[in-house]
């Protein structure tokens, strides 16, 4: 599933303004994504299709964290923690203040993009939202990625552009 997700996101722009050495990127790109599987997994909020060759990391309202940020500093060289911090802050600056399920992650290994696969394991996340009664949220960084979720009905709600073009979307 980690690997999976570190090939999904070589290109896309959070991703490499976090990490982006291109030596380290695999190496880094894991310890994030296993930090992010680490928090959700207990919560059973991670959907993946064929072992982890599409997978969907969501965050359920009001969730505590399962693992520290500690966990991340052990696992990041400062600076790269320092970048993922401010990402953080400037997501969350933006996100609702009233409770909703998060898309924190959503993506396919590249040699299995066309499946639709990762609307499956999105769409999971959604039924569970929608059995709550709240909105879903998530954010993309990548211009590609807005048209992708408009057409899967998700619409751009909130737009930032510190530390980088981010757009707040909501179904």
């Amino acid at each position: 599933m980690v690997n999976s997700l570190v090939a999904a996101f070589a290109q896309d722009p959070v991703l490499r303004y976090l990490f982006p050495d291109e030596a380290a990127y695999p190496r880094y790109a894991a310890a994030f994504f296993g930090h992010l599987f680490d928090k959700r997994v207990r919560k059973q909020t991670v959907w993946t299709i064929q072992r982890g060759a599409s997978t969907a990391i969501w965050e359920p309202p009001l969730a505590g964290n399962a693992a520290s940020d500690d966990d991340l500093h052990a696992r990041l060289p400062a600076d790269a923690l320092t970048r993922v911090r401010a990402y953080d802050r400037a997501v969350h600056a933006a996100l609702p203040t009233t409770p909703f399920w998060y898309l924190g992650v959503l993506g396919t290994h590249p040699d299995n993009a066309g499946r639709r696969w990762g609307h499956a394991v999105m769409n999971a996340g959604l039924r569970r939202a929608a059995a709550d009664r709240l909105p879903a949220v998530l954010e993309t960084s990548n211009p590609v990625n807005v048209e992708l979720y408009r057409r899967a009905g998700w619409e751009v709600v909130r737009s930032v552009t510190d530390p980088l073009p981010i757009w707040i979307m909501r179904q």
